[in-house]
C-alpha cells in the first residue's frame, strides 16, 4: 500500500512577485485543494501548482518535480493542500513562496482519499499542520474508514528564518466571508462583511482614543 500512497510537506516557489501576491487572495485559501500540472521546460518537466480556477500559483524544485512525474506515470492521482504563504527578503527585491502538503494516491480509492484531503484542509484552515506522511498503515486506515480517519499527530510550525515572514497560515474572516458568498449563502456573507467592518471600526476607534484624536 505504501507504493500507492505518498504524503509530505514541501515548499514551492513563485515565478514573480505578481504571481506570488495573488496567493494572498481568497482564490488561494489555506486548506484549499490544488492540482499539480506538468510543463516542459529546458530542464525537463516542472510540476506547477494550480488553484481551483486553473491559475498557476507556484512551482516545485526539479527533484520533487521528477518524483511527482514518476507518481503520475504510475497512474497515481496528485493533489496538494496549501498550508502557508511566506515572503522572503532575499534575494532582493524579495519573493513569495509557500508550503503545501503534497499527496499522491491510488485513484481507485478516490472517494476515501478526497474525503481525507478535505478533512486535512479543514484543519489547515484553522492553522494546524496535520501529519500526512502516513505510510502503508495510515493509507489502509484511510481506505477502510472511507476517508473518515485522520491522524491525531500534527507537524510543528516551520522554524523562524531571518528575513522570512509567514504572511498567511490560516483562513481569515474575510476568506470565509468570500467563500460563503460564492456558495450562495448571501445572509451569512452579508453578516460576515458587517462583522469585519465593525471590527475594523472598533480597532480604528481604539487607536484614535489612545492617540488622543477623539
Amino acid at each position: 500500500m505504501s507504493e500507492a500512497y505518498f504524503g509530505a510537506y514541501h515548499r514551492f516557489k513563485t515565478a514573480s512577485k505578481k504571481e506570488g501576491g495573488a496567493l494572498m487572495s481568497a482564490d488561494n485559501l489555506v486548506g484549499g485543494r490544488f492540482s499539480i500540472k506538468f510543463e516542459r521546460d529546458g530542464a525537463g518537466q516542472t510540476a506547477w501548482l494550480a488553484n481551483r480556477f486553473g491559475k498557476r500559483v507556484g512551482y516545485f524544485e526539479p527533484g520533487l518535480s521528477r518524483q511527482l512525474q514518476l507518481y503520475a506515470a504510475r497512474g497515481l492521482e496528485l493533489a496538494a493542500v496549501l498550508s502557508y504563504v511566506g515572503f522572503s527578503s532575499e534575494p532582493a527585491p524579495g519573493e513569495y513562496f509557500g508550503e503545501c502538503a503534497v499527496i499522491a494516491y491510488d485513484p481507485a480509492h478516490d472517494q476515501a482519499f478526497s474525503r481525507f484531503i478535505e478533512a486535512v484542509g479543514k484543519r489547515m484552515a484553522e492553522g494546524m499542520r496535520p501529519k500526512v506522511d502516513l505510510g502503508a498503515e495510515g493509507a489502509t486506515k484511510i481506505i477502510e474508514s472511507g476517508g473518515a480517519w485522520l491522524p491525531k499527530q500534527t507537524m510543528p510550525q516551520p522554524p523562524k528564518e531571518q528575513g522570512v515572514v509567514i504572511v498567511k497560515d490560516k483562513q481569515s474572516l474575510a476568506d470565509r466571508a468570500v467563500e460563503q458568498g460564492r456558495a450562495g449563502n448571501k445572509g451569512c456573507y452579508a453578516g460576515s462583511i458587517l462583522f469585519i467592518i465593525a471590527v475594523v471600526a472598533l480597532v480604528a476607534f481604539g487607536f484614535a482614543s489612545c492617540s488622543g484624536l477623539i
